[in-house]
Order: structure tokens, then sequence, then C-alpha cells
């Protein structure tokens, strides 16, 4: 990588600890990381669920992305209740920023009327992040011959992180054919300075919906009273996302041939510019397997901005077993399950 490209990216590192350029990773498979998309959504299958998200952007750069997700949770039915826990951590750049942040989740469902439901829900979290300054560089390393000394007349802790608790809300609207949410992370917006700085997180809003249109189903898969048919689905979606001065809409749909799941969807703004570059950033591709309560689903992102498909893309994976812990009725008298994609 050359010497101003690596000035570049060190700057937007050093730049992301301060409230106007401070972004949470994000996962083009939304869906597939449940409960990092909104509280509401802990415990949204009818059984205990396990789930591990896994996303490598700009892998042909140095200053590549790498998040990382697992999650755990579980509907009680008799306290029409969902809890869980989820982990998550995220490696920045050519700095190494590195966040590590443990919620706890809690839903409830409310049944509104015989087809309408809602579930509000909460987190509550602790982050932690540290970054390595000595893999920055700054101008005043640099001569006229580009030469690079090891000093440097800035002034960073280098041993230095920050830890601190955050809390989170959502809530999400739905039926047996839509849904529409809403979820707000880092409502108290607290400090994540390094440098004893003020310097609040910005809150993260997200607004996300979908509509699900069924097609004639196929044989009935399972045996006994649990049988099914295989889903056959076309199911719009959509999200609408904003954290300090970005924002960022993600717009597709999903086509559900039980056990196989293909998804094609835009992330951009189009008509609206950032820092004079144009909001055009992704076309995201996916496929999916769903059979015997296990989801796998692998996407691509392929770079639409100026920094092009030489970044390397992002390729992101996701993972998810749904199983029971305990025997339950038949069929379970009280779970409503939201109609959104698995991945």
């Amino acid at each position: 990588m050359s010497k101003n490209l690596r000035i570049f990216f060190g700057l937007i590192l050093m730049l992301g600890s301060f409230p106007s350029m401070a972004q949470d990773p994000q996962f083009s498979q939304f869906y597939a990381a449940p409960l990092y998309l909104n509280p509401a959504l802990v415990g949204s299958s009818d059984q205990a669920r396990v789930g591990l998200n896994y996303r490598n952007q700009w892998p042909s750069l140095d200053a590549k992305f790498v998040t990382t997700s697992a999650y755990f949770d579980y509907f009680f039915e008799d306290y029409n209740s969902g809890v869980g826990m989820i982990i998550t951590s995220d490696r920045e750049g050519l700095a190494g920023l590195r966040s590590t942040s443990i919620g706890l989740q809690y839903a409830y469902q409310l049944r509104l009327t015989d087809k309408l439901s809602f579930r509000p829900g909460v987190q509550v979290a602790y982050i932690m992040r540290d970054i390595n300054f000595d893999r920055l560089t700054f101008g005043d390393q640099y001569d006229e011959t580009g030469f690079i000394s090891p000093s440097t007349a800035e002034g960073f802790n280098t041993g230095s992180g920050v830890n601190f608790a955050d809390l989170s809300a959502g809530g999400i609207l739905y039926s047996g054919k839509f849904w529409i949410g809403y979820s707000m992370f880092h409502m108290t917006e607290p400090n994540q300075s390094f440098i004893g700085e003020d310097s609040p997180l910005p809150r993260k809003s997200s607004v996300h919906g979908g509509y699900k249109i069924s097609l004639a189903p196929k044989a009935s898969r399972g045996r006994g009273p649990m049988r099914a048919p295989s889903e056959r689905s076309i199911t719009p979606t959509f999200q609408y996302k904003w954290q300090g001065d970005f924002d960022q809409l993600d717009a597709g749909v999903y086509f559900t041939f039980e056990p196989i799941v293909l998804g094609l969807w835009y992330r951009g703004i189009p008509f609206k510019t950032f820092e004079e570059f144009s909001n055009n950033e992704s076309a995201v591709f996916l496929i999916g397997i769903s059979s015997n309560n296990l989801n796998i689903g692998y996407s691509f992102d392929y770079t639409l901005s100026e920094l092009g498909i030489g970044s390397g893309g992002a390729h992101e994976i996701s993972i998810a077993y749904e199983f029971p812990l305990r025997s339950r009725k038949i069929p379970p008298k009280n779970v409503r399950l939201i109609p959104c994609p698995k991945f």
C-alpha cells in the first residue's frame, strides 16, 4: 500500500474515535444477526437458538475490517418472554482498533389482536475498546525524501483503552405476513475517547421491515404432527439506518425455495453525497441453506463506491441452529413467529 493511502486510512481510524466519524460495524445479512439488529428480536424463534456471524470487509487492503458476533437466545413460552446474550468483536484497520461488546437482552411478546403482535426489547451491554497507536504514522514522521522517523510529536498512551456501559432498546410490530421494527443503540451516548476528551458514541438507529409473499408450497417435510410444507416465498425487505452524520439504506428481496434461499439487495442512497462522494456503496448477493433447524448463509458485497472492487468487497458467513430445551406443546400455544428472513 502506498504511503499516502496508509496515511489516509490511519487518519480515518483516528477520526473514528470522534463523534463526527464514529460508526458501528454492519452486517449485510442483518436478519441473520437478529440480536445485533434489534433487541426486540431476542427469543423470536419458538425454541432455543445459537448463532454466529462473521464479516471480512475490504480483505485486499491493509485497512480491512473484521467483525465476529455470537449469540444465544430462548423464548420462555409460559412468560411470553425472550432472553439472550450477544458477544460482538470488531477489529478495524491498520491500527487494530478493537471493540468487544457483551450484551444481555430481554423482550416481551404482546398480543394486540388476533393477527397483530408487538415485541418491545431492551439491551444492557458492556463495551471494551483499545487501539495500537504504534502502528499509526503521522505527518511529522516523514521528511522530503519519504523517510519515516520512529518518533512523532503526537503524544498518546499506547497501552490505553476505554470501557463503558451501554443501553439500547427497540420494538417490532408484526403479523403473519409483514413486520416493521425500530431500534436505537447507545441511547446514553457514552464517552468513547482514548485520550481523555469528551467524545460521545453517537446513537445508532435502524428502521427495518418487509412483507412475505407466499407461493404455492411444495410437498410436506418432516413426520408426524409437526410436518409442514416446504416454504416457497418472495420477501421484499429494507433497512434504513443512521448514526451521527452517516445514514444508509439496504433494500432488496429474498427468494425462498426451501432448503435454498437466494437474496439480492442494494446498499446506498444514490441521490445523496457525503464529503463530495456519492453514497453508492454495494450490491449484495446471498445464498443460504435452511434444513433441519440449521441455517447457513454466505453473502458477498460487490463494491460500487469509488473504493472499487479492488478492495476485495466483503465476505460474510452466518450460521444459526435452533433446538428445543424441553418438551413442547404441539403447537406452541403462545409463540407468534415473525415472518422475516433468517439471512
